[in-house]
């Protein structure tokens, strides 16, 4: 009788590499973050569809309308909103920054401009609230008026959302590790930010120097 055979090949160990079992978690991380950011452009596109409609209503009323300004209303004062756009505008560059620095893990860095993005959106928001005070019409006096505060009134709101994200996001960095596997909240964040400040300048275009 011939001796039983044993393949050599059933007894070999089968090599193991333990670096591999991180490779799908991090894939993982970055699919979610990725499908993340594409829902979160969506809803800017969806949001850029809103401000368009307001645009061309705007565009459309002013050029068809006879009296345009409301009765005793001369024009508006374009000094203190050109400042506001200039903070504003601005405070992209500022964010940016604050991108950066987080990028590199320099977290004081980041914390210091990304807190002043926020006093320079705030700033804006004053500056807003004190144009509003000193006007001579209001929200009812002509279709002017209605769409003024409308127009400045829902940016103003966007104005207001993106410095409450701002601050979720500063607060979160005081969390230990909370950035080490990525940087979707702030990525998101900033462009939000950088969305509302083009809107702005279009705004701008339209209000103060469409006159």
């Amino acid at each position: 009788m011939n001796p039983i055979e044993v393949n050599p090949s059933l007894n070999a160990k089968v090599p193991t590499d333990h670096t591999t079992d991180l490779h799908p978690s991090t894939e993982h991380h970055h699919d979610e973050a990725g499908n993340s950011m594409f829902g979160f452009i969506v809803f800017l596109l969806s949001e850029s569809v809103i401000f368009l409609s307001f645009f061309t209503g705007y565009i459309v009323y002013k050029t068809n309308a006879l009296d345009w300004l409301p009765p005793g209303v001369t024009g508006l004062e374009t000094r203190e909103p050109a400042i506001n756009t200039v903070v504003l505008v601005s405070s992209s560059f500022v964010i940016y920054i604050a991108e950066r620095f987080l990028h590199v893990k320099q977290l004081w860095g980041f914390r210091l401009f990304w807190l002043l993005t926020m006093a320079m959106g705030s700033y804006f928001l004053y500056g807003q609230a004190v144009e509003w005070r000193s006007l001579s019409f209001g929200f009812t006096d002509g279709v002017f008026g209605g769409t003024f505060y409308l127009l400045t009134g829902f940016h103003g709101l966007h104005v207001l959302t993106g410095i409450l994200l701002q601050a979720i996001m500063l607060v979160r960095s005081f969390i230990p590790g909370n950035y080490d596997r990525g940087e979707f909240g702030v990525a998101a964040t900033s462009l939000f930010w950088h969305f509302v400040d083009v809107i702005w300048i279009i705004l701008f275009v339209l209000i103060y120097l469409w006159q």
